[in-house]
């Protein structure tokens, strides 16, 4: 059971045309640019939801792929390694970022967000944040292409417990080489957008690892494996999340505008991962004849659970499930307790703590450049 976070696959962008704007100087170098543009219009279209192509033919084009999401995915695996191959083009040919935007200015790229603080959608339709920088297209390109493998994720989660874990590991590595490989450099205030912050990425990395950590975990509760072990696999995915958590104070003190919703994820996910993990924790401490421990840590984390009520009506119901077990639980273990081992319930202080084990990494992200060159009229 997990609460899944969507919607971050809901960017729009503005069409453009490579060719109409970067003046090519040979055959080779326009035709490279055609079929640049080419990829991105299947991937405004598919965004946009422009595209007349009917769910036959869209099946047909992408080799018999049925899902809509793994169809965006293969739009995004072609179009990538070409823009990387155009950024590196750029990068060689200018001595410095200044030189780019001067030269690229007219090319208005255009993006909306999912991650503003602010509404997306306004009486006029979405805003767009134009930002003239090359980096900027192959930013938020990355983190589409990191939010569709995190849906395709959510959506094989009830077929495939392994694939769903790497995809979760693989969109990890995205937004980690987002962060740390793509320099975008923002002008105006009212261009910045999170999505072209480091730390975002960061944290969206984090949570990607929290997600397949906790697909891990609900392959090892199917295992069988001890209460022991599951404590410390959810507790891990907490550990995830604090990490996150931390990471999104210090970009809101830092005063970049970001969705409080991302916030209320993270600390819905970390709630109910430390209710599974205590609840595991309490029938390792029950097992070793531990009542009273058992019955005072679940005490304890339901207590602290009630406080934090998620906003998201699904992320409550899915919270409420786990409550009411964890309720099931402790009833049982107080009725034994009561009539057969009588065990003292400790204080709270004196009450032990899980630890927790993080085994899930990354699936770096390995730019698939196509080494061909540009030769442009500057």
């Amino acid at each position: 059971m997990m609460i899944c976070y969507t919607g971050l696959t809901k960017l729009k962008t503005k069409p453009f045309v490579y060719q109409n704007v970067l003046l090519a100087r040979d055959s080779g170098t326009l035709e490279q640019l055609k079929e640049l543009s080419s990829k991105r219009k299947a991937i405004e279209d598919s965004i946009n939801d422009n595209s007349s192509v009917t769910e036959a033919v869209a099946r047909e084009m992408s080799g018999g792929l049925t899902s809509r999401c793994e169809q965006d995915i293969l739009k995004l695996e072609q179009y990538l390694p070409l823009l990387e191959n155009l950024v590196h083009n750029i990068d060689i040919r200018f001595k410095n970022h200044q030189q780019i935007v001067s030269w690229i200015s007219h090319l208005k790229i255009r993006w909306t967000s999912v991650l503003a603080s602010s509404s997306i959608f306004h009486l006029k339709g979405p805003k767009f944040h134009q930002v003239n920088d090359i980096h900027f297209e192959l930013g938020m390109t990355l983190f589409l292409y990191g939010a569709m493998l995190r849906d395709r994720a959510f959506e094989v989660l009830s077929s495939d417990l392994v694939l769903s874990a790497t995809l979760f590991r693989k969109a990890g590595g995205v937004y980690d080489y987002l962060a740390k490989e793509v320099p975008i450099f923002i002008t105006r205030d009212d261009d910045k957008i999170p999505e072209t912050v480091p730390n975002v990425s960061l944290i969206m990395s984090l949570v990607c690892l929290a997600d397949a950590q906790a697909v891990t975990a609900r392959k090892s509760e199917e295992n069988g494996n001890s209460g022991s072990l599951l404590a410390k696999l959810h507790y891990g995915i907490t550990e995830f999340l604090s990490e996150a958590i931390e990471m999104y104070h210090a970009i809101i003190k830092d005063k970049t505008e970001i969705s409080s919703r991302l916030l209320d994820y993270m600390m819905s996910c970390k709630s109910l991962h430390e209710l599974k993990c205590y609840k595991h924790f309490a029938e390792s401490l029950k097992n070793e004849g531990k009542f009273g421990f058992a019955i005072g840590v679940l005490s304890r984390e339901l207590l602290k659970a009630k406080k934090n009520g998620a906003k998201d009506e699904k992320w409550r119901l899915v919270l409420r499930q786990v409550m009411d077990e964890c309720n099931v639980v402790l009833k049982k273990y107080e009725h034994e307790n009561e009539f057969v081992w009588h065990e003292k319930v400790p204080g709270k202080y004196d009450l032990p703590l899980a630890q927790g084990v993080k085994i899930v990494t990354l699936i770096s992200y390995q730019p698939q450049k196509c080494e061909k060159l540009f030769d442009f009229k500057l």
